[in-house]
């Protein structure tokens, strides 16, 4: 049974992954911070393992109590939201937090094996967008997504708030840092590779070429400079979603959302 215990040194050591702001130091301890109890019911039906949680007052006996029932013998700090706020630097919109254990990647081998759409993100550090990207991935019909060395983590609390959860919804994995190997890797596993980058040479995203590819990774880059040269190169084609009225690009997020609906297996 989880063991409740009232917040009352803002300063605690066993308070520690609420309160530190880089989540790099996070990520080398071996953990991540899900926020809001929509995500902590997902990360834990995925099998993340909590390791405490953090809980405004009013919630323990409301929206949290289903979870705290479900996480064993761990403590659940709780206390009022100004608390909360002051403990972690921003304002809990929800009233729940959880620490809770990364799991080790699913092998890349695995993953090219049993896939048939793939999205690779290379070098895109924007949180809000990567978490973005992991939702429309899952839910259009996309089996897995490979990140550069280059990219953020998609474990970082924003890019899980954002996703939903759909982070533990969909395997994911780090492919490299070096292009155009990480794209040899993907033609070699039997994958057409599309790029999704503004050239005199694209085809649009409703191509045969490329809807009806059997195996089929799609490839994004960051926003401003978007795909490296070599990147682009090195792909079978380079995509485009058709635009009107003079805009000549859509958001990275949003334009992985068009792509991703046009190209899913639904």
């Amino acid at each position: 049974m989880a063991v409740l215990r009232e917040i009352s040194d803002l300063r605690a050591a066993e308070l520690s992954p609420y309160t530190d702001t880089s989540e790099l130091n996070l990520l080398r301890e071996g953990l991540f911070v899900a926020e809001s109890p929509k995500v902590i019911r997902t990360a834990l039906d995925a099998g993340a393992e909590a390791v405490s949680l953090l809980v405004e007052d009013k919630y323990v006996t409301g929206q949290a109590a289903d979870i705290i029932a479900r996480v064993g013998d761990i403590p659940v700090f709780h206390g009022n939201s100004a608390a909360l706020s002051e403990l972690t630097g921003y304002k809990l919109t929800q009233g729940v937090l959880a620490a809770m254990k990364r799991a080790p990647l699913p092998d890349i081998g695995n993953i090219l094996r049993d896939s048939h759409r793939i999205v690779l993100l290379e070098n895109i550090m924007n949180q809000t967008n990567t978490g973005a990207i992991f939702r429309s991935a899952a839910a259009l019909g996309f089996d897995a997504v490979l990140l550069t060395d280059g990219c953020s983590d998609p474990l970082f609390r924003r890019s899980v708030r954002v996703s939903m959860g759909s982070v533990f919804l969909i395997p994911w994995a780090r492919i490299g840092s070096a292009s155009p190997d990480y794209i040899r890797t993907l033609r070699e596993a039997g994958f057409v590779t599309a790029a999704m980058a503004l050239r005199s040479d694209n085809i649009t995203i409703s191509d045969p070429r490329v809807t009806e590819a059997e195996r089929l990774a799609v490839v994004l880059g960051t926003e401003g400079d978007g795909l490296l040269s070599s990147t682009i190169e090195e792909c079978d084609y380079t995509i485009k979603i058709p635009m009107s009225h003079g805009v000549d690009s859509l958001n990275v997020a949003a334009a992985s959302a068009v792509a991703f609906w046009q190209l899913g297996r639904h």
